[in-house]
């Protein structure tokens, strides 16, 4: 009963209230307006949550049902957290990514988001406010009609690997926020497929059919579940008890949630062994993730990687709003 107790007072749900009338959303909510004080990209629409909505635990004490899109800025904005929680508790958790289709089509015209060219400032703004490189531009120069496609060649990605998809997604997502590719567009999904070690014969089956199955099932799933915007994380242990922690947050959330569904969860702390370590479990890492996973500050995390490619250790992807780091 105690535990119980303590369960019901750590609800870690965060942002706006569910009960926001549904006009007030049609005005004033755009899902791609994402708010940093909440860490949120709100969706116009809100969901109530279906009585009983379940959570099966499968193979980790510790279920996280993460719903996401490609093409949220927020949820780019918590990969230094989520990075960091699978290194120090990746024995006990299991992330179910789900994928929560941000932008069906351009219908949207509200939070003076009516076109394209309008997200650009607020994506400049999100990189600097997340610490995070993105350049707005793509907005402007290739602009995206909606994230379904890319929704659903995730739901592909995962029929052949559920790791192999978690890396398309990295890949995508670098190849939108970096490098300003439009990833609605079926060549820039094949080339980060490609890039993931994917089978693309397959790949394009799948996503032409069973994919958009997958991908329907998710945003239904999502409506049970009350899912309000992204990123939303439902963590649930085997008895079905859950918490939520919604919008960005800092690691601190992810890992308590985390710690007060299965107490005995041990922290295994990242020893790097040198300077480079990281690398060998992250392929590319923004000064920001650098920070967050070795408990340092983001300027020291700067000075390092930039001295490494200085040396000719690292290889370095700059934007204007930042910079990515690889190992050559």
């Amino acid at each position: 009963m105690k535990r119980l107790s303590l369960l019901l007072m750590m609800i870690y749900s965060f942002g706006c209230q569910s009960q926001i009338s549904s006009n007030m959303n049609e005005n004033k909510t755009n899902p791609l307006l994402c708010d940093p004080k909440t860490g949120t990209c709100e969706m116009p629409i809100n969901e109530k949550p279906t009585e009983n909505a379940s959570i099966a635990t499968e193979n980790k004490p510790v279920k996280i049902v993460y719903y996401t899109d490609p093409i949220c800025s927020s949820c780019w904005g918590i990969e230094p957290q989520l990075r960091k929680l699978k290194l120090e508790y990746g024995d006990y958790i299991e992330i179910d990514y789900r994928m929560g289709g941000l932008l069906p089509d351009w219908s949207y015209n509200s939070g003076g988001i009516s076109k394209p060219s309008d997200v650009a400032h607020h994506w400049d703004e999100a990189s600097l406010h997340y610490e995070m490189p993105i350049d707005g531009n793509v907005w402007i120069e290739d602009p995206l009609d909606s994230s379904y496609p890319s929704c659903i060649a995730m739901k592909a990605a995962q029929i052949q690997s559920k790791e192999k998809a978690v890396k398309f997604m990295r890949i995508l997502r670098e190849h939108l926020y970096l490098d300003k590719k439009n990833i609605a567009k079926w060549e820039n999904i094949a080339k980060a497929a490609q890039l993931a070690g994917l089978d693309i014969q397959t790949f394009k089956t799948d996503y032409d059919g069973k994919a958009k199955i997958l991908f329907q099932e998710d945003l239904n799933y999502a409506k049970k579940l009350g899912v309000r915007g992204f990123p939303t994380l439902f963590f649930a242990d085997g008895d079905n008890n859950q918490l939520t922690v919604y919008g960005s947050k800092p690691y601190a959330s992810y890992e308590n949630a985390l710690l007060a569904l299965y107490p005995d969860a041990k922290k295994k702390q990242f020893i790097a062994e040198n300077a480079l370590s990281l690398f060998e479990v992250y392929p590319t890492l923004a000064p920001k993730e650098y920070a967050v996973i070795l408990d340092i500050s983001y300027s020291e995390a700067s000075l390092i990687l930039e001295t490494l490619f200085e040396k000719g250790e690292l290889n370095k992807k700059s934007i204007k709003n930042g910079s990515l780091y690889s190992r050559k």
